[in-house]
């Protein structure tokens, strides 16, 4: 017999009912019947950094509704679903416990490392990957890296395509940071994150029953000590479908100096440089890089240097971006490069774009030449529809915060200029958090943004594509009331 619970939601997408009681008690009675008029987020209970880049997909749509996933109070996951034919909001729901909630409550410090990446198998279950920042020693020995504090955790829905109730499974390593969920064509799934704190390897696990249990981890990207300086390879990678049985990677470098070494002798800053790029081909297990030579595993900074290295950046710090393939199988590179004004992260960075042209790496391109000009902070993802490419970027415009689309336009020259097509999102005086389009978006739901604002830890939310941000009644979208009551 099915749970009464799941008869009722069942019902709700069927007729169109309001789920958000069902699904969210917290939301209180009487704020739902103070106002039918609407806003343009969907919820203001994110928290902290609540998106990133890295950490993907936080979304994907599927049979008409696009879920999404982000981090909500006390660092906990918050998983929401927004059906397109019947305009309706779900959720957000709680699916999960992080551990770094231990860490704001108990220091006042919010760790954001945990926000959660979200994945629907083959079977229709959902799955959220979340809560690790290296769990650390107490946890065993980490056989490919150190330090670090919550424990990396693993959420499964207990029925396809349901939001509602949701199941813990130990079956990932703790030591994962920044996840990277990708489901292959056979169904296969792949994890991809890296195996502790920053001095780590990159890893991946695998799973061949829609993620019910995963192979050990397999190292694909090494941390070691540098011989010539006092500092540890490290790495940032960004990792996606690419064709047939490839899963494509394209990464930066980052110098993590030991205590008191380093620029001004601060120790740990987030200098990063360079764009590298390689393929994971998963039916021989074996990496290869762009001119289809077959690289070691697990690949060092010697080997990529040598052998998949895109673009040097010189004395510029970088953050690294996204990549896809275009239908001829060519990758197109996003990073972010800025100048270093010897502050701990630098300094702003500018979002640019490389492509393979079948030959060779293009010349890098900034996406938005005002920002360059200003040398203000751009971050966004990007997406290939038919032939035209289209960045969706954050940044600021004087105090105001905007979203706004890009386009490539053709020229005469092999390099190709953006233009400032549509303007999505625009909030006075906000910084913006954004995640990398959703997968398999609708047009109407092409990314995650959430609103910082600087005099709060709660942040509004909005589901954004080709129109806009998705609206929603502005009663069912107010939870920052009641956000003590999610533990």
């Amino acid at each position: 017999m099915m749970p009464l619970l799941y008869i009722l939601i069942l019902s709700c997408f069927l007729v169109g009912c309001n789920l958000t009681h069902l699904l969210n008690p917290t939301t209180s009675q009487s704020s739902q019947n103070t106002t039918d008029a609407y806003v343009d987020y969907f919820a203001d209970n994110a928290f902290g950094n609540p998106l990133a880049i890295i950490q993907h997909p936080a979304g994907v749509h599927v049979n008409g509704v696009t879920y999404v996933s982000y981090q909500g109070p006390n660092t906990h996951p918050l998983v929401a679903a927004y059906h397109h034919k019947k305009q309706s909001w779900f959720g957000p729901v709680q699916a999960g416990f992080s551990d770094l909630a231990t860490v704001f409550q108990t220091r006042g410090k919010i760790d954001s490392h945990g926000k959660p990446t979200l994945l629907i198998d083959d079977l229709g279950y959902i799955h959220i990957f979340y809560g690790g920042h290296g769990a650390g020693a107490k946890y065993g020995k980490n056989k490919y890296g150190g330090g670090g504090l919550g424990r990396n955790k693993h959420a499964i829905s207990k029925r396809p395509y349901d939001i509602s109730e949701w199941e813990n499974l130990d079956n990932v390593s703790v030591f994962g940071t920044y996840n990277q969920a990708i489901k292959m064509d056979n169904g296969d799934i792949y994890l991809i994150y890296r195996h502790g704190a920053h001095r780590s390897d990159w890893v991946y696990q695998k799973s061949t029953d829609h993620g019910r249990t995963f192979d050990p981890a397999v190292s694909i990207l090494k941390h070691k000590q540098r011989a010539d300086i006092k500092a540890t390879d490290s790495w940032y990678i960004w990792a996606s479908k690419g064709q047939g049985s490839d899963i494509i990677l394209s990464y930066d470098y980052h110098v993590c100096w030991l205590r008191n070494e380093g620029p001004k002798g601060l120790g740990h800053v987030t200098q990063r440089h360079d764009l590298y790029y390689m393929v994971l081909d998963t039916k021989t297990q074996q990496l290869r890089n762009i001119s289809n030579e077959q690289l070691p595993i697990p690949v060092t900074r010697e080997i990529a240097e040598q052998k998949t290295l895109v673009a040097r950046t010189g004395d510029h710090w970088t953050f690294n971006g996204s990549a896809t393939l275009d239908k001829q199988g060519n990758p197109h590179l996003a990073i972010n490069i800025g100048e270093n004004l010897g502050k701990n992260t630098g300094g702003p960075k500018q979002t640019h774009y490389y492509y393979w042209t079948g030959k060779e790496w293009s010349q890098g391109q900034v996406i938005n030449p005002t920002a360059k000009h200003t040398n203000t902070d751009t971050r966004g993802d990007f997406y290939i529809n038919q032939q035209q490419l289209t960045f969706l970027l954050g940044y600021k415009d004087n105090d105001d915060g905007v979203i706004a689309s890009f386009t490539r336009q053709p020229t005469n020259n092999a390099d190709p200029t953006f233009i400032k097509e549509k303007e999505l999102l625009r909030r006075a005086k906000a910084n913006w958090a954004l995640t990398a389009t959703i997968e398999n978006a609708h047009p109407d739901a092409q990314i995650l943004v959430a609103e910082k604002q600087a005099n709060s830890q709660l942040h509004k939310i909005y589901l954004v594509g080709a129109n806009g941000p998705i609206p929603r009644k502005a009663a069912e979208a107010r939870f920052n009331v009641n956000s003590s009551n999610q533990n």
